[in-house]
């Protein structure tokens, strides 16, 4: 009953039914006609925010190009910042760049694999110091796309992190849930 009173629940499903009874947007290339790169680019990225005693705010847009119907492929950027406001100190920034595959295997339902390398403030144990460090990522696993308007809508991955270190990674787990949007 709480998440009704938070409005979150509702939210979520209002999304859920704008995305999945809007006009279909999956992007479809007639490979015969051989399209210039402009009609085969896509847009997009990840968006995500958090305020109070805990600040987090990422950005990290991409830019991809459908290779074939099924395939696309393309590069993107991160940025994020994350403030703790109960410790001093309690602030990083990361930053990094990514190239991604996606193959659709089902209408809707795609293939994803991703090579990422960020940098951020790591704390070295060691030597009782932090050290801009960068750390490599490759991800795989799978999503979802919501059409939404002529060629675009919402995906929905959920990626696995075959390199994830706990010692020196970013992430706290090797499992990465990301929401997005493709314009």
């Amino acid at each position: 009953m709480w998440l009704w009173k938070s409005k979150v629940l509702p939210v979520f499903v209002l999304f859920f039914f704008v995305a999945v009874f809007s006009s279909n947007g999956q992007r479809v290339i007639d490979e015969e006609m051989n399209p210039p790169l402009k009609d085969r680019l896509y847009y997009g990225g990840n968006f995500g925010a958090s305020f109070g005693t805990i600040t987090f705010v990422d950005i990290s847009p991409l830019v991809g190009a459908m290779i074939t119907n099924r395939l696309s492929g393309g590069v993107g950027g991160t940025y994020q910042y994350f403030n703790d406001r109960r410790f001093f100190g309690g602030s990083n920034s990361l930053y990094g760049g990514r190239v991604f595959g996606r193959y659709n295997i089902f209408p809707n339902f795609f293939a994803h694999a991703e090579f990422e390398n960020v940098n951020y403030d790591w704390f070295d144990n060691n030597r009782n110091v932090f050290e801009r460090i960068w750390v490599p990522a490759f991800f795989l696993g799978g999503g979802y796309f919501v059409p939404s308007g002529d060629r675009g809508g919402f995906n929905f991955t959920f990626l696995y992190n075959l390199l994830h270190d706990n010692r020196r990674s970013p992430y706290f787990e090797p499992y990465v849930i990301r929401v997005g949007f493709i314009l």
